[in-house]
């Protein structure tokens, strides 16, 4: 006679082992975060490298921003006085229109009281001229120089067959620098070949 088998025992040996299984799907779903957080945490050699890369990176910064500071200060005290030097420039550009303008004057000509005029303004000149130079403001040589971009202005071409084209023959306006910074330009007078008649003719038909 076969032994019956109990419905109950049987759905309770089942729902046993799901439950046994799905608990055994837990554990392994749960011990998976743990094991990827601490695949995932630095140990302390690392810990220290990233602090010590982070403490270079702060000095590296802190030594950038000393140097911009020690730089502008410095440029301060080299070219602080850079505008008004520029300004005082107009003080020698009127002694010499003045000088112009008396020795234009026909009624002053030859006169004892245009020399002594022109003798002071000379020395007026040659004292502020002085005061720039223990300054480091320094004239700008342009007279039978090459026309130089960096110190010059050309303002006008004049012919002349005695000098290299582009050679300074006059100078409008004298130029300054301030140490190795230019202050303001030459204005210059260049020279140029002579262009011969026919030429300048044919030119000026064209016109």
């Amino acid at each position: 006679m076969e032994k019956e088998q109990n419905p109950t025992l049987e759905k309770n040996t089942i729902e046993e082992d799901d439950k046994n299984e799905l608990t055994s799907e837990a554990d392994i779903d749960n011990s998976q975060p743990e094991d990827k957080k601490q695949s995932d945490e630095k140990s302390p050699e690392e810990k220290i490298l990233e602090l010590e890369d982070k403490l270079a990176r702060a000095f590296a910064e802190m030594e950038n921003q000393r140097r911009r500071f020690e730089k502008e200060k410095e440029d301060a005290y080299e070219y602080g006085g850079f505008t008004f030097a520029k300004e005082a420039l107009n003080l020698i550009d009127n002694l010499e229109r003045s000088k112009q303008i008396l020795n234009n004057d026909e009624t002053l000509k030859d006169s004892e009281a245009l020399k002594k005029t022109l003798e002071h303004l000379d020395i007026i000149n040659k004292d502020l001229i002085s005061i720039f130079t223990k300054n480091n403001i320094k004239q700008i040589d342009s007279l039978n120089k090459k026309l130089d971009p960096n110190f010059h202005q050309a303002m006008l071409e004049i012919e002349d067959d005695q000098k290299e084209p582009g050679t300074i023959i006059q100078e409008i306006q004298k130029g300054f620098t301030i140490k190795d910074r230019l202050l303001r330009p030459a204005l210059v007078g260049v020279s140029k070949k002579t262009i011969n008649k026919d030429r300048k003719d044919e030119q000026n038909g064209e016109n």
